[in-house]
């Protein structure tokens, strides 16, 4: 028993008590930042509010181990001094010095946010670093606000005073071995749960929540605001701001040479439905259908449906992803944004209005939804879903059949794909967007399929497979459906995946992902092969042209089944630097300068002309990359992508 008396007690309950307070002042501070913008973000009832708020802990949660992580491990350490006087006032300085600054940022958004319709983020000490006046500026807000400051004193001292009701007493250990081992596992403990905190969850199948997953749990996204709060706004975003305003040429430039807007003029009378398939890691290689004239030495293909499909389609087997990751692709099918250096979804600038196929769908009167079988939130998907404007959101809850769960991602592809046929096309015309999952890391397929697939020669040839098994079965159920004869299917991957032959070693043909458009409906005249360089950011303007939407389109992709040709750019980021395709060559970019121009079929950027290649076409299409990245950086910065 004595060994037990050497648990902390006194001091973990302290602790526990300090970073309960936290949580309290920052659901205040949540409550004050709606009421001094009620205005701009409406929420209808005090239970909505309730959910707001509840759904924001986690986001508290995050940003409050950020700030006490020094606070907490000092608290903990078995320094044995712990529980002097001495000690403690300096736990008391630290904890107010870092929480104070911390707390503070969430009262300059009663203010801010007026302005900049945005939490808080690291971009406001970029914006700060170019202004002389930011002290004056911050006295003339205090001016003209002065119940914010008001606010923050009170519950500042507030906050001290049930601070000191609870109090740690001296206390000299008796036993050093116990009190040493009691404290190491408790320290260990806290590590691991800290971690998880700072992440905002354990889970093997989600990245680390960011501020695009506050529009999860919302009805109008501008209410993620609520969610939020500008300790994690800003913790999350620094360091992966490397978007910034740049002027290499006028305004008449873009608009003649990169037209971000497009307008076409097709008249539909009867509008089609939609359904967009996001196939996880479905590179261009995989199937046969877009390797026929590579001449690859003993080439397999692995989608024997996906290459029979597009025998009956019109396909585009010089297509290039827009992105690296699932996220990148969404918001390059759906919305026509690709990712560049930093991916525009997890950026400061993410939960803004946008105009997507998803929008436009909306304005002509769609019913549109969103499937991805893994718990809903993972990737980012159902906040970024929200922010496009979904009407609907269907993931592993929804489904809820735990028992076809994959046990690391999410539903198995087949008995998701068969759940996604039957609950779609309610109401007519409908856009859905389904994102599969199975053919992912670790590369697994359901037990009861061991042995049907050809292993392959990399591990993601068998699960390749079982996919695409599983859009077979589904067309197999979909066929049956009344919607189906009046729907536009299309089909492209997130991004690419594993490697087996060396033509998609190359550097450009890592971003190479297949594109299909098929409709049994034969007025669509969606068949043939077209061999014109694509990318993801076509889907969005290709299909609002085949619906016939005749509003202009902000868009720097262009409609690939138009007679009214705008100009064909390229674009992806490997990292570290952005990749064009522009005309007959390809160009890398540094956010500064061209640093490469290479011939568009040299995938490999084996050659660089750049010192040898100098004429009026090449000097025009690299002023034209600039200027797109010009173009991308004011519209997504200056919040211009409706």
């Amino acid at each position: 028993m004595k060994f037990f008396k050497e648990f902390r007690k006194q001091e973990v309950l302290a602790l526990l008590y300090r970073i309960f307070l936290a949580y309290v002042f920052y659901q205040i501070a949540r409550l004050l930042f709606w009421y001094f913008n009620k205005e701009l973000i409406k929420v209808d009832s005090v239970s909505d509010y309730f959910n707001l708020a509840f759904h924001g802990t986690a986001f508290d949660t995050t940003a409050i181990l950020y700030v006490n992580a020094l606070f907490i491990l000092l608290s903990l350490v078995p320094i044995v001094i712990n529980t002097k006087k001495g000690y403690q006032t300096v736990l008391f300085w630290l904890y107010f010095i870092t929480n104070g600054i911390a707390y503070a940022m969430n009262f300059g958004d009663f203010i801010y946010y007026k302005f900049s319709q945005a939490r808080l983020t690291s971009t406001a000490m970029e914006v700060a670093k170019h202004e002389s006046n930011v002290f004056k500026v911050f006295m003339v807000s205090v001016g003209q606000h002065p119940f914010v400051l008001i606010w923050f004193v009170v519950l500042m001292a507030l906050w001290v005073f049930l601070y000191k009701k609870v109090k740690v007493t001296e206390q000299k250990p008796l036993k050093l071995i116990p009190y040493f081992i009691w404290s190491v596992l408790f320290l260990c403990g806290t590590i691991v749960l800290v971690i998880g905190g700072i992440r905002g969850d354990f889970k093997h199948s989600t990245r680390p929540i960011n501020l695009v997953d506050a529009n999860r749990f919302v009805v109008n996204p501008l209410q993620g605001n609520i969610v939020l709060n500008s300790t994690f706004s800003f913790f999350r975003t620094l360091g992966t701001n490397n978007f910034k305003e740049v002027h290499f040429v006028d305004e008449k430039f873009i608009t003649d040479n990169v037209q971000p807007y497009k307008i076409y003029d097709r008249k539909v009378e009867n509008r089609p439905n939609i359904v967009i398939f996001i196939v996880e890691s479905f590179g261009r290689e995989y199937s046969g259908a877009f390797n026929k004239d590579k001449n690859i030495k003993g080439y397999v293909s692995y989608t024997p449906f996906i290459d029979s499909l597009a025998g009956q389609s019109l396909i585009f087997p010089n297509t290039f992803a827009n992105g690296r990751q699932s996220i990148h692709g969404m918001s390059s099918v759906l919305a026509g944004i690709p990712s560049l250096t930093d991916a525009f979804t997890s950026s400061p600038y993410s939960n803004q209005k946008i105009q997507s196929i998803v929008s436009v769908c909306n304005d002509l009167g769609y019913d549109t939804s969103f499937y991805h079988g893994a718990p809903n939130g993972s990737m980012g998907f159902l906040g970024f879903g929200n922010i496009l404007g979904f009407k609907h959101y269907f993931g592993k809850n929804e489904y809820n059949h735990d028992e076809d769960f994959d046990g690391m991602w999410a539903i198995w592809d087949e008995p998701f794909l068969q759940y996604f046929a039957k609950n779609v096309g309610k109401k007519q015309p409908f856009m859905t967007t389904v994102f599969t999952a199975s053919s992912h890391h670790p590369f697994k397929i359901p037990e009861k399929y061991k042995g049907k697939f050809k292993k392959g020669t990399i591990e993601m040839h068998e699960p390749m497979q079982y996919t695409d098994y599983s859009i077979k079965k589904y067309f197999e159920t979909a066929k049956k459906e009344p919607w189906f004869n009046n729907t536009i299917f299309v089909f492209t991957g997130d991004h690419t995946n594993q490697i087996a032959y060396g033509e998609y070693e190359k550097a450009m043909n890592r971003f190479a992902v297949p594109l299909i458009l098929y409709s049994p409906n034969p007025e669509y005249n969606l068949k043939g092969v077209n061999l014109e360089t694509a990318q993801q950011i076509d889907i969005y303007p290709t299909l609002a042209d085949l619906i016939g939407y005749n509003k202009q389109i902000r868009s720097w992709g262009r409609s690939l089944v138009s007679d009214k040709k705008y100009t064909s750019i390229v674009v992806n980021s490997d990292g570290s630097s952005e990749q064009f395709i522009i005309g007959n060559h390809m160009y890398r970019f540094d956010g500064k300068q061209i640093t490469g121009i290479y011939d568009k079929n040299d995938l490999g950027f084996e050659k660089n002309l750049m010192g040898q290649l100098k004429t009026p076409e090449t000097e025009k299409e690299m002023q034209t990359a600039k200027a797109w990245f010009q173009d991308y950086m004011d519209r997504v910065i200056n919040r211009k992508l409706k």
